[in-house]
Order: structure tokens, then C-alpha cells, then sequence
């Protein structure tokens, strides 16, 4: 049963990269299609169209006047491949987005090919929700700066964070303080209530789950819990890799993923 909605035109700004079959990205909270995929947004464009909206708040993205919707989240980027002309793609979602991609394949399943779900999860576990909360409450007093650190430590590993001269922290929280999006807050209270548990079961489109065993933010075991819950899902598990992949645990996953890609059949010309 086609059970696709009608598309209202979306306004977000969107990354269209590449060509062959299309490839939908659902990025974080906080983040954006660079800050993301960055690393692989040139390999994947070899062989694939690309299409990245940003949520409101991020890149070029008019920030939201109202609190953040997921059934219209994914509605608008859906609406954004239709306006690429891209009319199926799999979804590789990320963190907040892969519950975003859930939801696209829940309202949207003749669209959606396949589904890629790195560090995520269907309903924020305890350390995403306590994050979220500071997240909110810092910003809400002016403290960005103590935004930027606790995000700073919760995405990177102990391993990376080590690499770091401590004479040097500051300066790097700076940077990062500078490349969070105006939408950050917006983004963190839509990841705080999201809850696509009842969308899991009824999937049919081949999975590929992504889980960092060393993610500080989201936890490892809400990854294993779609993998348990979403039909016939594969899951893979990236040992040590924090909720930000560095560039060789981006390597590995980008292995697996083009091999997960390489089993879908082919688009009819």
C-alpha cells in the first residue's frame, strides 16, 4: 500500500553533490552536512547524488520560529530530493538523524531504498537527555562557551581528546564554538523528545546500523536497540569510535557502508 504524502515545498538550504543513485543525508544536532559528512561527501559524490538539507538553524537555513517537528522534519527533507529530482534514495541519517530517516521511511517507504543509522537512536537515552537539558539550560543563561566544552567532551574519545596540548583546549572550543549552528539549541530539544519506537517495526527497507562503541553522547546500546527492533537489520560496530568520527574511523565506516550500498538493487534507469 503507497502510503506517500504529499510534499509542500521545503526552504531549506540543501547540498546537491554528484550523480547515480541518490543518497539522502540527515545530520545531527548541532551539526550540519560538512560537520557530518565532510569526509566522504567527495567519495560517496563519485557514484551518487548527494542531497544534504541542512535543519532549520544550520547552513544557509532560516532558523525556526516554533519548536521543531519530526514528522515535518522529514517531510521537508524528502520535499528537498523531490526538488532535486530525486524521487527514491537511501537515507543515511546521523545521530538525531537517524531518527529523522526512521521517520522519512515510516511516512515515506516507496521512497526510501535503504537506511544507514550511525550513533543512533529511537528515543533519547538517559546521557542524551541529561546532555540535551544542559545544553538548553547553558544557553538559556548566555553560557555558549560551556555549551561548546560540554559538546566538545561529549563527542570526541578519550584517545582523541589526549592528542590535545590542554595549552591548546581553549582555542579549539573556541572553534568550535564558532562553527555551532544558530539552531543548536532547536535541534538538541527536537532529540530530547523524538520517539519513532512505534515507526521500527513495521520497516522495510534494508538497514545498516552503525553503532561507536565509544560514544560519550548517544549510547551504544540505543544503537543495538534499533538493530533488535527494525526487521532484518545489520548492525556494525566501530570499536572505540566516539559519537564525531575521526577521519580513520570515517574510513572504516565508509567501508561498510559503500559495501551495505553495494548489495541494494539497482535504480531502473
Amino acid at each position: 500500500m503507497n502510503t506517500d504524502r504529499s510534499l509542500s515545498a521545503s526552504d531549506l538550504d540543501v547540498l546537491v553533490k554528484g550523480d547515480g543513485p541518490a543518497l539522502l543525508l540527515a545530520h545531527g544536532a548541532g551539526g550540519g552536512i560538512e560537520g557530518n559528512f565532510g569526509l566522504v561527501l567527495d567519495d560517496l559524490a563519485q557514484d551518487h547524488t548527494l542531497v544534504g538539507p541542512h535543519y532549520p538553524g544550520a547552513g544557509g537555513s532560516p532558523v525556526a520560529t516554533e519548536p521543531l517537528d519530526l514528522d515535518d522534519l522529514a517531510d521537508q527533507l524528502v520535499a528537498a530530493a523531490a526538488a532535486a529530482g530525486q524521487d527514491s534514495f537511501a537515507v543515511l541519517g546521523e545521530s538525531l538523524g537517524s531518527a529523522v530517516a526512521v521517520r522519512i521511511a515510516a511516512r515515506h517507504p516507496e521512497r526510501v531504498r535503504a537506511l544507514v543509522l550511525t550513533a543512533g537512536f529511537a528515543v533519547a537515552d538517559p546521557v542524551l537527555d541529561l546532555a540535551a537539558r544542559l545544553i538548553k539550560s547553558l544557553a538559556a543563561a548566555g553560557q555558549w562557551e560551556d555549551v561548546a566544552r560540554l559538546a566538545f567532551l561529549s563527542c570526541l574519545s578519550p584517545t582523541d581528546l589526549a592528542k590535545i596540548e590542554p595549552a591548546y583546549i581553549d582555542a579549539v572550543v573556541a572553534q568550535a564554538l564558532a562553527g555551532m549552528p544558530p539552531g543548536t539549541v532547536d535541534h538538541f530539544d527536537l532529540a530530547s523528545r523524538v520517539d519513532v519506537r512505534p515507526d521500527l517495526g513495521n520497516l522495510s527497507a534494508p538497514t545498516l546500523i552503525v553503532v561507536p562503541t565509544g560514544d560519550r553522547l548517544v549510547l551504544p546500546e540505543s544503537s543495538h536497540r534499533l538493530a533488535e527492533d527494525i526487521p532484518g537489520a545489520k548492525l556494525i560496530e566501530l570499536r572505540g569510535a566516539a559519537h564525531i568520527l575521526n577521519e580513520a574511523d570515517r574510513a572504516t565506516w565508509l567501508h561498510h557502508v559503500r559495501e551495505f550500498l553495494d548489495t541494494l538493487p539497482a535504480v531502473p534507469a
